[in-house]
């Protein structure tokens, strides 16, 4: 293996939305691939066309696109040398392995109907015993180990239906390296013939994925736990199709798990509790019902791509030290298998939260101001490029989203039409309004008008009127907001400007007086 290039594979089915586990799976095949200098794909896996879903394969596509996850080669990403990547598209090569197993004793032709297959499972199951297709089960039913070469020549040529099924050896141990968990025994008695074959003439993901792998030459296959049954299988059709010297090296991720830790995080777990499951919003077929739906996504909820990727990079997988920022280019440098955890990782949207507003701090104010400028046009709000940076500057470090601007920062733009009630209650008296009035007139004499002679004239005013600026302060910030906290007080005051912090003191003066008095 060491004399080989590194290629690994992402090889979703496109049977509905990209899950973030599957995200992170692909994840991790990019991170290794990129450490090691070597190649990641995509695959599709469309074997099962029962379950395609119109759409999935674009989805997938897109939502790895928007995680900056860029396959080498693939769908949707421009051919390799070894195209096509979709399976569909690579049917007519399958039978030929498929025969090659019967040929050479491993695998063999059933002719069981389903009616046929669920009398024996009802009859065994009534018995006790195991309903699996088996080394055991197998002797009684209508395959080519049971009948004749001449009945199998004879069924085959009529176009009778079909399946090819691998003949599992009996009383044998299946040894799986896995490069996260060590050595996995499992005995070739708790294990049934699987069908390869299917009688659509589409193999099934168990051939298609070894076949694929071993012609795409796949060198390490990273794929999640939930896969780990089916790896002494595919260990076995590596040997059986003499490939066991250019086999891959297995590693099994450990599952995303829900925020109380028990089970597997779900679509439904999301729904419940507030939070997407997916990397970007959409809406696909649901193959049950028959009906679209829609889901959600961490796009369309406002998060930033990288944001995501760090979270889920950290989901599972663990750095040499106590760093949490991390770039891409930084997590291809740092990823290692051998620092993936074995057991599940529990999933925390308020972690993933708060992943999101280290990124935002750490946008310029050009680029969030980008952001909110269409927002802001969107509400008809004539503004200006660097008077909204400015405002950003000014509130970003409160803001998990950049959907949040507006509900920090609307009276950047708009005067307030209330005040609040306890503030006014508290510290609105004869002394304070006289101090608002006065400050209004101080400042429209002022010049120049900035957060630093602002402040001077706010204090000089209290000063020489005997009132402390403690008793003030908060009034006169809800003058001006409407609100008793908010941005720094006396640089928000300089990006307002002289006019419209005079034009709001007077206002305020004036209604709530009115408020107050009734007069």
């Amino acid at each position: 293996m060491e004399n080989r290039r590194v290629r690994v594979r992402f090889a979703p089915s496109p049977t509905g939305p990209l899950h973030m586990g599957g995200v992170r799976t692909a994840l991790y095949n990019y991170l290794f691939a990129k450490h090691h200098g070597g190649d990641f794909i995509l695959r599709i896996e469309d074997t099962d066309q029962n379950r395609f879903v119109p759409g999935a394969e674009a989805y997938i596509i897109e939502a790895l696109s928007w995680c900056g996850i860029h396959p080498n080669e693939g769908v949707g990403f421009g051919d390799g040398p070894y195209a096509p990547y979709r399976q569909s598209d690579r049917k007519p090569m399958y039978r030929q392995y498929a025969e090659q197993l019967v040929n050479a004793g491993h695998a063999y032709y059933a002719f069981d109907t389903s009616e046929e297959l669920e009398e024996m499972r009802k009859r065994i199951e009534a018995a006790g015993g195991s309903s699996s297709y088996n080394a055991i089960t197998r002797q009684n039913m209508k395959n080519s180990l049971t009948l004749s070469e001449d009945e199998v020549k004879n069924r085959i040529a009529a176009g009778e239906t079909y399946v090819i099924r691998m003949k599992i050896p009996r009383n044998e141990e299946i040894r799986v390296k896995d490069l996260i968990r060590g050595w996995v025994v499992v005995h070739s008695g708790q294990m049934d013939d699987k069908v390869l074959f299917k009688s659509d003439g589409m193999p099934t993901y168990h051939l298609a994925n070894v076949v694929d792998d071993y012609t795409m030459k796949i060198t390490h296959v990273i794929r999640g736990e939930e896969w780990l049954p089916s790896a002494p299988l595919h260990v076995l059709l590596y040997r059986s199709l003499g490939w066991e010297s250019v086999m891959p090296e297995f590693a099994h991720l450990p599952l995303l798990l829900r925020p109380d830790g028990n089970g597997k995080l779900s679509k439904r777990d999301g729904d419940r509790l507030g939070f997407p499951v997916f990397p970007i919003s959409g809406s696909l077929l649901d193959t049950k019902t028959n009906k679209p739906e829609s889901f959600s996504g961490y796009r369309e909820a406002g998060y930033f791509p990288d944001a995501f990727i760090n979270m889920l990079a950290l989901l599972g997988w663990h750095s040499s030290g106590n760093q949490e920022l991390y770039t891409m280019e930084e997590l291809i440098k740092e990823f290692s298998l051998d620092r993936v955890s074995k057991s599940g990782a529990k999933f925390d949207p308020e972690k993933t939260k708060w992943f999101n507003q280290q990124y935002l701090r750490k946008r310029s104010d050009a680029e969030l101001a980008a952001v909110w400028l269409k927002e802001l046009q969107a509400k008809n709000i004539n503004t200006t490029q660097a008077y909204v940076e400015k405002a950003v500057h000014l509130i970003k470090e409160k803001a998990v989203f950049s959907t949040d601007f507006w509900s920090l920062g609307s009276f950047l733009f708009e005067a307030p039409v209330a005040y609040d009630a306890e503030v006014i209650k508290k510290r609105w008296n004869e002394k304070s309004a006289q101090f608002v009035d006065a400050v209004a007139k101080a400042f429209a004499a002022l010049e120049p008008f900035t957060a630093a002679s602002a402040e001077t004239c706010f204090k000089q005013t209290a000063e020489t009127m005997g009132i402390k600026t403690g008793e003030v302060m908060q009034l006169f910030r809800v003058c001006l907001i409407g609100a008793p906290v908010g941005p720094a007080l006396f640089e928000l005051i300089e990006l307002l400007g002289k006019t419209e912090s005079v034009k709001r003191l007077e206002e305020a003066h004036k209604k709530i007086k009115v408020t107050v008095t009734g007069a």
